[in-house]
């Protein structure tokens, strides 16, 4: 298949969706993407990018055409127009630098923000294609969970702007079975709504992994490691008031990672005088987190108490299971009920300090044996239930399908190019 994918971020930012193209380049499909310029979480342009462009116009055998944004830098205005300055570059320049290219399908990835969708559908529109929807963030929730704001009139008109989307699309895949009630109220029903999850991948297995310089060893001291983004939804205000609940027993936290929080964990962190608790790592690639994991005897995962993220799994409960680490989870829903029917960690409701340095306390306490076990279990229900090669047959099946309904439609309703 000729397959457009549209997404504001792609390689070099660390997202699924670049594994996602590089695995459908490898299943012999032929893959343009169409994305923004590299600026997150940092909210700076990279600067590899900005000394040589030319060097990010491919990606694995996908050809990557990029359009202009405004960086995202920092506060929630700037954040906006980072948002806006990609729907208008990307529905301006993007129909003009794709001008004369025939796609047999548009495949859209949608963390956040939504309003990705809208350069998408003018595309549609021109291209005459189906379109798939992977939603991995619930808006308006989420705008509300992470209080970038409460303002009902905002809130209603992006909700608006939801259903406009979602109506549009032929295929919307969810990352959780539970957003598919609320996804079905927004889309006018359930029948182009398929699950989609994140998946795992152990082709890079921690146990082969040499350790990070970056990780001093420490003999005695229970390692908990975060891998990811540093943001607002992962709730370190929580995780912090566990660490300090924790000081004066043998435990660090290593964060590896960076995002739109860092500055102030890092100032937080030094002004509870916690730094010899927690150790900021900063970001590395994506292909170098085995050998951060290798270091930690627990994983971490935290979200905010909000509705809206105990719908979701976050995408590195399917990273800890594959790498076999027991996980230490401070989160509601699906996510937290992952983590219990793989019987790979413990939970501790959203928000919950005092519970979450309990859970701590008894993960430190159990034998070493004991916690291999929890990681022996995560590994195996992560080949059950989210292996790589399976999931994304199905997003091809679904595309097949997609570009066969297209094809075979009454000519009445059918498009042409």
């Amino acid at each position: 298949m000729r397959l457009l994918v549209v997404s504001q971020y792609f390689w070099p930012e660390n997202f699924r969706i670049n594994d996602l193209v590089a695995e459908l380049v490898r299943r012999g499909h032929q893959v343009t993407v169409l994305t923004g310029e590299p600026n997150y979480p940092q909210g700076e342009i990279f600067a590899e990018y900005a000394r040589d462009k030319a060097a990010f116009d491919a990606y694995e055998g996908a050809e990557v055409i990029r359009v202009p944004l405004r960086p995202r830098h920092k506060g929630n205005l700037n954040l906006a127009l980072n948002y806006i300055s990609f729907v208008v570059s990307a529905a301006i320049r993007g129909p003009w630098v794709l001008r004369g290219r025939r796609f047999d399908a548009m495949f859209v990835y949608q963390p956040s923000p939504v309003t990705v969708g809208l350069p998408a559908m003018l595309l549609k529109a021109i291209k005459r294609v189906p379109m798939a929807f992977w939603v991995l963030d619930l808006w308006p929730q989420s705008l509300s969970a992470v209080g970038v704001t409460r303002s009902p009139a905002i809130l209603g008109a992006v909700e608006a702007l939801v259903r406009l989307i979602y109506r549009s699309v032929d295929l919307i895949l969810v990352q959780s079975r539970s957003f598919v009630v609320e996804i079905a109220r927004q889309a006018g029903g359930s029948e182009k709504i398929g699950y989609f999850p994140s998946w795992s991948d152990d082709r890079a297995p921690v146990d082969d992994a040499e350790p990070a310089p970056e990780v001093a060893a420490a003999d005695g001291v229970f390692s908990i490691m975060f891998t990811g983004n540093v943001g607002d939804a992962q709730d370190f205000p929580a995780i912090l008031d566990t660490a300090h609940l924790l000081r004066h027993e043998p435990v660090r936290w290593l964060i590896v990672g960076d995002g739109r929080r860092s500055d102030w964990l890092a100032a937080e962190v030094a002004r509870r005088e916690l730094g010899k608790q927690v150790l900021l790592l900063g970001r590395h690639p994506l292909e170098r987190m085995p050998s951060f994991l290798k270091h930690a005897d627990a994983a971490l995962v935290a979200l905010r108490p909000e509705p809206a993220f105990a719908m979701t799994i976050p995408g590195k409960v399917q990273t800890y299971l594959a790498a076999g680490k027991p996980i230490l989870a401070m989160i509601d829903g699906e996510g937290a009920e992952v983590v219990r029917l793989a019987e790979a960690g413990l939970t501790a409701p959203a928000g919950d300090a005092a519970a979450f340095a309990a859970a701590v306390r008894q993960m430190m306490a159990m034998p070493p044996v004991q916690r291999l076990a929890m990681g022996r279990r995560g590994s195996e229900y992560a080949r059950r239930e989210f292996d790589r090669d399976s999931v994304v047959s199905r997003l091809e099946n679904w595309l097949e399908d997609l570009v066969v309904r297209q094809r075979t439609s009454p000519p009445a309703n059918r498009p042409t190019r």
